[in-house]
């Protein structure tokens, strides 16, 4: 077994060193030489199918049946999702906002609840961190960085030590070594993700998170680290004109896509708060879905760079290195700044929804915001909520409902 986890390890690594020195992701080819099994790759491929339209404008809508689904049971799904229990102001069990289910390109389902509707923004929390990926994967196509850059290069606070060692790759994989608590209600004051969002770090969450120290050497560890797509959102600023920052998320992403109603809030630097604050809808966080699930492009254009799907849904190797504590073990494992559903084997870790395709991939954030892409189904699911009660929603339920929904 150790053996064999060696040669995932350096697989990985070996990937994502070749990935890094252009826009021609190697990454597939590298894994496809080796036994050393999933760890060491992603699950990653397209829907084959000839879209026959897309969503820029608007979803066009089907009804369950017409793509071979049930409506009964999307309605059960509805029962268990949308049923709230005790006072309003107790916040208690499952409290869902709004809910989208895309399937073969057509929106198939869509509720809403707690005062939203279909134009309405909800807070995504850290579905945030995956749309700084996505920015960094247009940034790398348009030549501006490459992944295997010093971070130094683009942020002088971490000219300095050690802290020069830290690449844009180990950023994007949660891996950077520096010192992190992803703490929230339970332990307030030894968050590192409450000071930045709130207290200590608030006014410029960037220059909060290169002025950490080290817990790890760059590489050598995975920790989930909020501060960390702040630095990168920081960096991404220092690439281009203060005028071509402002415009950038929607130049170059959310109006390409459609996501009309996108809102991106910035701290007192002027950083997008690549971490926490994207504001959408479920309509639109499911065209962001729906970019990912057509590896990159869209109308046609190739929007992210080829093998940017397959290097963001490959197990960073810094997980691979990791002894996870008993929390981290009962989350999903980890890629770049999305997470994923394929469990490790060598760590003997399962698929965290087993009843979900391991080859899914999420965009998961604080109180049940989330983003499931499953490349297998040709399916997205956008889901806001409310939900402070993180045991009363059973997801892996849930995603089993909405997939037992589709015919046999």
């Amino acid at each position: 077994m150790k053996n064999t986890r060696f040669a995932r390890t350096a697989l990985v690594i070996a990937a994502g060193a070749m990935l890094a020195t252009g826009l021609h992701i190697t990454l597939a080819d590298a894994a496809k030489d080796s036994k050393a099994g999933d760890g060491g790759k992603s699950l990653f491929a397209p829907p084959k199918v000839a879209r026959d339209y897309w969503p820029t404008k608007d979803w066009k809508v089907k009804k369950p049946e017409e793509l071979g689904m049930s409506s009964a049971k999307l309605k059960a799904v509805e029962d268990y999702a949308f049923t709230r229990v005790g006072p309003e102001a107790e916040r208690r069990g499952i409290r869902t906002d709004g809910l989208v289910i895309i399937k073969n390109g057509y929106l198939v389902y869509e509720k809403y609840a707690g005062g939203f509707d279909k134009d309405r923004v909800h807070l995504t929390w850290s579905v945030s961190k995956s749309f700084t990926n996505a920015l960094y994967g247009i940034a790398a196509k348009e030549g501006r960085l490459k992944i295997a850059d010093p971070a130094f290069k683009y942020y002088k606070a971490l000219d300095r030590g050690d802290h020069r060692k830290i690449t844009i790759d180990h950023l994007l994989r949660m891996s950077s070594g520096l010192y992190s608590n992803e703490t929230y209600e339970a332990s307030p004051l030894k968050s590192t993700v409450n000071a930045m969002l709130f207290t200590t770090g608030h006014k410029d969450m960037a220059a909060y998170a290169a002025s950490q120290d080290f817990e790890a050497p760059p590489g050598e560890k995975w920790e989930y680290a909020s501060p960390t797509p702040n630095l990168l959102m920081a960096m991404l600023k220092n690439t281009m004109s203060a005028a071509e920052y402002d415009r950038y998320p929607w130049d170059k992403l959310f109006n390409v896509i459609g996501m009309k109603n996108a809102v991106w809030e910035r701290d007192a630097a002027g950083t997008f708060v690549g971490s926490s604050y994207v504001f959408a809808t479920p309509r639109d966080m499911a065209k962001f879905g729906y970019l990912f699930l057509n590896d990159g492009t869209w109308e046609g254009k190739r929007i992210l760079p080829e093998g940017w799907v397959r290097y963001s849904t490959t197990l960073a190797p810094g997980y691979l290195k990791t002894k996870l504590d008993a929390e981290d073990r009962k989350d999903a494992n980890y890629g770049a700044l999305w997470w994923l559903n394929m469990g490790v084997p060598e760590m003997d870790l399962p698929p965290v929804y087993p009843d979900a395709p391991r080859d899914m991939f999420m965009a998961l954030g604080h109180w049940s915001q989330m983003i499931f892409v499953i490349p297998s189904l040709d399916m997205v699911i956008a889901y806001t909520g409310d939900t402070r009660e993180k045991s009363s929603f059973d997801r892996n339920r849930f995603l089993k409902m909405i997939i037992d929904s589709i015919g046999k």
